[in-house]
């Protein structure tokens, strides 16, 4: 069984493509929203979640692409992946009808998985307007 794409919108609260950009694509601005503690090095972003005196979830992804202020595509590093068609991605799109900015996530999950996967989007989009008023 493969992977099905998804794709969610969420509408931000600001004009300025420079100011999503740093939330989307450096390890500070991840670490506000996305997870616990972020770095980066040549490229590739270690994602932990949880504290050093817990049990920690590490993940490491790294850039496939990026053209700044537009959009930043990273691939999950799995020992065990052998699917070379998913990646996530996060999008910075400008509403035709409304000129506001959207931020588009792409990302790849199994059909049992997508409900989830949505939650667990929804949930760090959420983190992102609280962290930073967008």
């Amino acid at each position: 069984m493969g992977k099905q794409k998804i794709d969610i919108e969420y509408p931000l609260a600001t004009t300025s493509p420079a100011i999503i950009w740093e939330q989307i694509s450096s390890a500070h601005g991840l670490e506000r929203w996305f997870a616990d503690h972020v770095t980066e090095e040549d490229g590739v972003f270690t994602f932990i979640w949880g504290e050093p005196w817990t049990e920690q979830d590490i993940r490491k992804a790294h850039i496939v692409d990026s053209v700044k202020y537009d959009h930043i595509r990273l691939k999950w590093d799995y020992e065990d992946e052998d699917d070379d068609e998913s990646y996530w991605e996060m999008c910075i799109t400008k509403s035709d009808l409304t000129h506001h900015l959207n931020l588009t996530i792409t990302d790849f999950a199994e059909d049992d998985d997508i409900d989830g996967l949505k939650i667990l989007w929804e949930s760090c989009l959420d983190n992102l307007h609280r962290a930073s008023g967008l």
